[in-house]
Parts: C-alpha cells; structure tokens; sequence
C-alpha cells in the first residue's frame, strides 16, 4: 500500500478518526433518487488534512464510476466517544461509518445496527471475512451486524536470536505461561537477559494485564460493561504467575516502571527475551529502534489452557438500521471497495505492495487478518514479490489466530479499569509480599464505583 493509501486508510481505520463535523450530519434518507441509492459515508478527512481528504474523494469518485447506480455522500462523521451514543440514540448516524471492536456488542443489544448478514453474502463476503474476528460483531444466532476492516490480537513477541543463544527453538516459541516461565529462566540463565516483562504505566500495564485475565478464562467486565469482575481466580492466577517471575524466577527486569517506547528500547537492545504484543510491534521494534528483523519472532499469547482467549481490538464498520435493503448493500459495497479490495483483488494487492516497497515501507506485514486464513494466503501469495519482511517469523503467531479466540477490550470506561490495574501490576513488581486478592479486591471495588459514570 502507497503511504497515502496507509496514512488515510490507518487514520480511518485504527481509531484515530476524524473529529466529528456534527452539525453537517443528518440522518441518512432510506429511499433513491434518480433511480440511484444514495447513503451517507463517513470518516471522511477533515479539510486540515488536505492530502488525506483528496485521496478519499478520489476513490468515491471511483466507486462511482464502478457502481453508476449508487451515490456516494462523504460526511466527516466519524467516531468519538463522547457523542457517539447521543448520535446513534438520536438517529443521527451516516449510513455506514467506522466505530472501534468494542461497539457491536452493545450497538446490537440496543438495535443500532443493521443485520448485514444477507448484504455480506450477497457480496460474497460472509464466508471470506476472518470467522474469528467476525464473531465479536454478530449475536447469539451467529447473524453479523458489521463488517471488520482492521484488527489486532495480542501475542507473544520475542527475540529469536536470545533463543538460539538459550537453546531453545526460535521457530516453536512457547504456547503456554508455564512454558513461558521456563522459557524466561532459560533465557536468563545463558545470556543474562530478563527472560520476560510486561508494561506498567500510562494505562498500558492494565491493558496488557486485561489481556492476560482473557488468556487465563477471565474478564475484567461483564458484557454490558456494568459490573467489574476480575477480583476472581483467573486475574489472581495471571497475577500470582507475574509475581513468581518476578520474585521467585528472578526473570523479570529491575526495572518496574515500562511503557511502550521503553519496554520496546530494552526489548531491542536484547536486554529483554519475551514481552506481550501485536504483529505490528515490529514498526517500532525493527524499523524505528533497529532490533534486527531476522531476530524478530512471535507466537499466539500463551494460555494457561487450550484457546482461553487473547485480547483484541480493531475498527469495524456499521450501517444504520434504519437503511433499506439497497442502502445497506450499497453500504456493502463501498466497505468491500475501499477496506477490502487490495485482499480481494490481485491487481490492487500488486499495485499498492509495489507502491509501498519502492516507498521504503514495511510491505506484507503478517496480523490478525479480517479475512479468512485461505484469502489471506492468496493475498501474500500475489504479493510475495514486494515482501520486505521475514513472513516466516510470523507463522506461529498466524497459526494460533486460527483458533485462539479474540476477546474484545473492556466496553466501559476502559482506560479507567488500565489505570487501576497498572496500579496493582505495579504493587506486585515492587512488594514481593503484595496480597494479589486484597490488591484485585480494592481495585475492583474502585472500578465498580465509575462504570456507572
């Protein structure tokens, strides 16, 4: 993909959205004109961003030119969370627009989406779109109320060349915490490195440790997001596992207080064995801080059973419920044309990974596809001769997508529950007699008090 094909489509896609021109919105109308379907699109760039802004209008302009009977109207609604429920409750959504993972679930419960099942197999995407990361938008009789375009999962990122020197297989990284441990007092042992580490600061300590709680059976939310429910026994055991490396292994670092761009420097530098991560870790990792991208490798995030679960989070797009039967396959249509097309189409993967390779970029960076495993593969295959990644590197991570399930972020007030969380992951790194159940215990209780904010 060209830059500006990244820039705008990550901008749109990963949850940076526009900021929301309201006031030009208006419900979208659920007839035609002219013969035509008209719908409402959202995210379009705002007009401080003109580069971004052009190159959207242009592929409406396309789209058009391929679909005559469909008029395209680009509003610069996109998602903010401080006026999206007032948005979606007044009926003032765009036909389709982009809204993170953590939405559907909700949206669905309250009606304010359109079931899209029918308009997906009709466009021959039902069966293509990655059945793991679909799940998290249909309901309980498996129908699909909106359509994923961009994904991630956590996993576990390591450094391939620390494994060579502990004697361990840098092509089968560990798929359990407890051959995580195992894995860490080796690493340690032979190379002096801390064999594992996890973030603490700046929310991003209880966003990991969120995704530890999944992978151990657990869930720091129930599903309407009212109760707080991680004062239980698989945070207790996610946490109990950090303590014991960190006091009884001595296989985490001294230091205590990581974020991202610290915990990334250290990793890089071979000071660090094993961290918790995305496939996109590798952009900062390799490109930005220079580790090696043949000493770059990751697996599935280890369970402490079979396929527990793993976080996840991405973009998904909705459509009005409201919208007829045109209007959402319309809707269908513009979403397959401009998310999805480069893994649908042969010419448009060639195009863009060649654009992107001449561009000096990262080309053919393996994740957690929104589309099927055998689609997926089709699409590296038309592409491998822009590759500039070691693919290989990825294939366990991409092994275990296939059948560890993906466990949507907190749906409220999530960055509330990270910062009471780092607290406690923090606690633990610091006071090896900490008590993990008084710890979880308080932390709940605080969380519990806001989720009704």
């Amino acid at each position: 993909m060209t830059k500006r094909v990244r820039s705008v489509v990550a901008v749109i896609a990963l949850g940076g959205l526009s900021a929301a021109a309201l006031a030009g919105c208006s419900s979208p109308s659920t007839g035609t004109t002219d013969g035509k379907v008209s719908i409402q699109i959202g995210d379009r760039p705002s007009a401080d961003r003109p580069e971004d802004r052009a190159y959207f209008d242009k592929r409406v302009e396309a789209f058009e030119q391929s679909n005559p009977d469909i008029d395209l109207e680009p509003v610069e609604t996109g998602y903010d969370a401080s006026t999206f429920q007032a948005l979606a409750a007044g009926g003032s959504l765009p036909t389709v627009m982009s809204v993170p993972l953590t939405e559907p679930a909700g949206l669905i419960k309250r009606g304010q989406a359109a079931d899209l099942t029918d308009a997906l197999q009709a466009e021959g995407l039902l069966d293509t779109l990655n059945p793991t990361v679909l799940a998290l938008a249909e309901n309980s009789e498996g129908r699909a109320f909106a359509i994923p375009t961009n994904a991630y999962s956590f996993g576990l990122v390591y450094n391939r060349a620390l494994f060579s020197q502990a004697g361990l297989d840098p092509d089968s990284p560990p798929t359990t915490w407890d051959e995580v441990r195992a894995a860490a007092e080796k690493i340690h042992d032979a190379t002096g490195a801390a064999g594992f580490s996890v973030l603490t600061t700046a929310n991003t300590g209880g966003w990991q440790f969120t995704g530890m709680t999944y992978s151990f059976g657990g869930t720091v939310e129930n599903e309407d997001g009212s109760e707080a429910t991680f004062a239980d026994a698989p945070s207790t055991k996610a946490l109990q596992l950090v303590s014991d490396m960190r006091w009884k292994d001595g296989t985490m670092p001294e230091n205590t207080l990581y974020d991202i761009p610290t915990q990334g420097q250290d990793f890089a530098a071979g000071k660090i064995g094993m961290i918790i991560g995305a496939s996109d870790s590798y952009y900062n990792i390799v490109q930005n801080l220079k580790l090696p991208a043949e000493d770059f490798g990751i697996g599935g995030m280890p369970q402490a059973k079979a396929d527990e679960g793993t976080l996840g989070g991405g973009t998904v797009q909705i459509v009005d419920p409201k919208a007829s039967a045109e209007q959402q396959t319309a809707a269908v249509k513009w979403v397959k044309f401009f998310y999805l097309q480069r893994y649908l189409d042969e010419a448009t993967a060639v195009d863009d990974a060649k654009a992107s390779n001449e561009a000096g970029s990262v080309t053919g960076l393996p994740g957690l596809p929104v589309v099927n495993s055998d689609q997926y593969d089709t699409y590296f295959e038309w592409i491998k001769d822009s590759i500039n990644v070691p693919s290989a590197n990825f294939t366990p991570y991409l092994d275990a997508s296939t059948s560890i399930p993906v466990v949507a972020e907190p749906v409220n007030n999530a960055q509330e529950v990270y910062g009471a969380l780092d607290t406690v992951v923090q606690s633990v790194l610091t006071d090896q007699n900490a008590d993990i159940s008084s710890l979880l215990s308080t932390a709940q209780s605080d969380v519990q008090s806001r989720l009704g904010r």
